[in-house]
């Protein structure tokens, strides 16, 4: 079975907005960990728009399912990972004028670089996650370089403008999930998941793992945190 793992970056966003103490990600995580999640997310971007490196030190001392830290591969951003030393670090993209993460991490164009992060994490006993798009040549890289998962980028099916691109975007991550499982990586997925897009993953059974958090903290604004997690949790029980 599938299980949640909610980004609480959006918490930190609000509270980045004014410039205040509040609100708290840390106490989203705890509540999203009570509600039934079983990772909890954070993206520590270059920019630090969002979260802040004392939210991580902080959670790595209350996350009590698994703490994943998403980051570029730079060399601050693996000197950070080496120190707090989450549970797994999902390497990503990251251009500092997008709105977040457009696409996934070309592998293939800076093996060297991610090879070398990979290896590096994986010594200090850190899982190693590589978020890229549903491409087979992609999936065969991380392979190579020994990542132990992936996580599959959904966002050009969640935004697809018709239903035939729809329909076309779902095929590819099904083929992309099939092969990463043959080739033995962790399968994970997310990027623009919500509560209608996540039905469509039914029978999909070799995912292990869904990263969402924009539909799960916009919904928490109007039901609670806790409601909000506790339903994506029953709709992915239900795949």
């Amino acid at each position: 079975m599938a299980y949640l793992s909610v980004n609480v970056d959006h918490v930190a966003t609000l509270r980045e907005a004014r410039g205040a103490e509040y609100p708290e990600p840390v106490a989203a995580a705890i509540a999203a960990e009570t509600a039934g999640a079983r990772g909890v997310v954070v993206h520590l971007r270059e920019d630090r728009r969002h979260i802040q490196v004392r939210d991580v030190r902080i959670l790595r001392q209350i996350v009590r399912t698994k703490l994943i830290l998403e980051m570029a591969a730079t060399t601050a951003g693996i000197g950070i990972a080496l120190d707090i030393k989450p549970d797994v670090v999902t390497l990503v993209p990251e251009k500092r004028e997008e709105l977040t993460t457009e696409g996934g991490l070309d592998i293939i164009s800076h093996r060297e670089a991610i090879g070398e992060a990979v290896s590096t994490l994986k010594n200090n006993g850190i899982d190693v996650c590589i978020f890229i798009d549903p491409d087979l040549d992609q999936i065969q890289t991380a392979h190579r370089i020994d990542a132990d998962m992936i996580e599959l980028h959904t966002g050009a099916f969640c935004d697809a403008p018709s239903k035939s691109i729809r329909d076309a975007e779902f095929t590819r991550i099904v083929n992309a999930v099939k092969i990463g499982s043959k080739l033995k990586l962790g399968v994970n997925a997310g990027h623009g998941l919500c509560y209608n897009t996540i039905q469509a993953f039914k029978g999909l059974n070799e995912i292990g793992e869904f990263s969402i958090g924009h539909s799960i903290v916009s919904r928490a604004v109007m039901t609670g945190m806790d409601r909000a997690v506790r339903d994506m949790v029953q709709l992915i029980k239900e795949l």
